[in-house]
């Protein structure tokens, strides 16, 4: 496997770093994007796996941390799910500007909602994969719970998430409100992988069932 660190430019000028994994003869025969989950960031170990089991398989692939987070630019209490989304086509953008345009999307919880909205306006994409994707990303709002009354009244919170403290504004709240993923997923008309653990306690599967109704054949369902 041979790993670069990359650089691009998202819809707002903040540079968003990367890692992208190339098969040993650095010919893939296609490349792939991977989304991570909320408030994560590139480096996970199950991103990393997954990257290596597509790279071992002749896949390019691009795992970059969203706006705010990891080793990209920007201000995490700024960003929303809209503006993952838009992330995600600038890292197709790139690819497609200094590579060649991904044809597979992969996302984790939140990254998955993301990638089925974005896989819905990059042409190149021919297949997208979930894993543990919500139905509906205001479903992240179940983590901010005990601060939302906080957030809507002084437009702002530090909630503390997974022992790491991070600023959660009003817009994020608002964008989500913006959101319809069951539509989008109806009219997305690319095959679609689902996977998700019966035993999710943070997403639980039946928002895998709700995603998979609404979406076209050819689709799958695999549970972990």
């Amino acid at each position: 496997m041979n790993l670069q660190k990359i650089e691009f430019k998202n819809k707002e000028g903040h540079s968003l770093v990367g890692r992208l994994e190339l098969p040993v003869h650095q010919h893939p025969h296609n490349f792939a994007i991977f989304a991570h989950c909320f408030t994560c960031n590139k480096n996970l170990a199950a991103v990393r796996n997954i990257g290596k089991a597509l790279t071992s398989n002749g896949f390019g692939v691009l795992r970059f941390d969203f706006t705010g987070l990891g080793e990209s630019e920007g201000d995490f209490g700024d960003t929303n799910f809209s503006g993952n989304v838009e992330d995600l086509i600038a890292a197709a953008t790139f690819l497609k500007s200094n590579y060649s345009a991904p044809s597979l999307l992969i996302g984790h919880s939140l990254g998955g909602a993301a990638v089925i909205y974005a896989a819905a306006r990059v042409n190149s994409v021919k297949a997208v994969a979930t894993i543990g994707a919500p139905s509906n990303p205001k479903h992240v709002q179940h983590l901010l719970q005990s601060s939302l009354q906080e957030i809507t009244q002084k437009g702002k919170a530090i909630v503390n998430l997974s022992g790491r403290d991070f600023t959660i504004k009003k817009q994020f709240l608002d964008d989500l409100e913006h959101t319809a993923l069951p539509e989008t997923v109806k009219n997305l008309r690319k095959p679609l992988l689902i996977m998700h653990s019966p035993q999710d306690n943070t997403v639980g599967i039946k928002n895998a069932e709700e995603i998979y109704k609404a979406a076209h054949h050819p689709k799958s369902f695999i549970s972990l």
